[in-house]
């Protein structure tokens, strides 16, 4: 699937998720409704996937997770913050980085509007 098809895909499930939850959960109850309406959708979806790290000829099992993967193509790392600490962004960068995954999505869904929630990321 395309990139833009993809992020389409999982912006509607996002956004599906959101209308009928609202704003004001915790992040582990948006991760596993996204999770069932990716999956739904036919996405192939991991979550809270551990990921080694190599550094300096050390491999360090379990480094880090991703919240989600899709298509093993695109990173989400998800949220119900507040507001978007700069942190956030840093973190999901380096992960795309680390996994060589170019494209990635971070979105927060304590927010009215989902739309200001979600912010698309290419490295």
């Amino acid at each position: 699937m395309l990139h833009e098809k993809l992020t389409y895909a999982i912006r509607g499930a996002a956004f599906k998720v959101h209308k009928a939850l609202g704003p004001g959960l915790m992040e582990s109850a948006y991760e596993a409704c996204l999770v069932h309406e990716l999956k739904e959708t036919g996405l192939q979806v991991q979550h809270q996937l551990e990921v080694p790290l190599l550094y300096r000829g050390i491999h360090v099992k379990s480094a880090y997770k991703l919240d989600v993967l899709v298509d093993n193509k695109v990173i989400l790392e998800l949220k119900a913050v507040d507001t978007l600490a700069p942190i956030f962004t840093a973190q999901l960068l380096t992960y795309m980085r680390l996994s060589d995954i170019r494209l990635g999505l971070l979105i927060n869904f304590n927010v009215e509007n989902l739309q200001q929630g979600i912010k698309r990321y290419i490295i």
